[in-house]
């Protein structure tokens, strides 16, 4: 699977981007991070494997402890897509703009310039 594919795939999952946005606030460890979770440890570390191989955090070993951090890198090639796509629709609704303003009806009682017959 390509990286960028790998970085959605992970971010497809709100339990992950749950663990994402607590790990933007600060590192935290593995069990700080299970915590709000109704689920086993196990179970998260499945979590932060998928993570870990998107590239979209860090684990390292503290003592006894297993801390996390995120990786803003890791985010740039999916933020770097969505950028393309977001200028590609910005583009397509000025162009609407522009269209609208073109060929919208004048209010009634303005003169567009021509002469009335009786």
């Amino acid at each position: 699977m390509d990286t960028l594919s790998q970085t959605f795939s992970a971010l497809a999952d709100p339990t992950r981007r749950a663990i994402l946005a607590r790990l933007a606030i600060g590192a935290a460890t593995v069990g700080e991070l299970a915590e709000p979770f109704d689920m086993s440890l196990p179970a998260v570390s499945r979590h932060l494997r998928v993570l870990t191989d998107a590239g979209l955090i860090e684990r390292h070993t503290e003592a006894q402890w297993r801390r996390c951090e995120l990786r803003a890198e890791g985010l740039r090639a999916a933020a770097d897509w969505i950028e393309e796509y977001r200028r590609f629709w910005e583009q397509q609704f000025d162009r609407l703009e522009a269209y609208l303003k073109r060929t919208a009806p004048q209010p009634k009682g303005k003169s567009d310039g021509r002469k009335r017959r009786s």
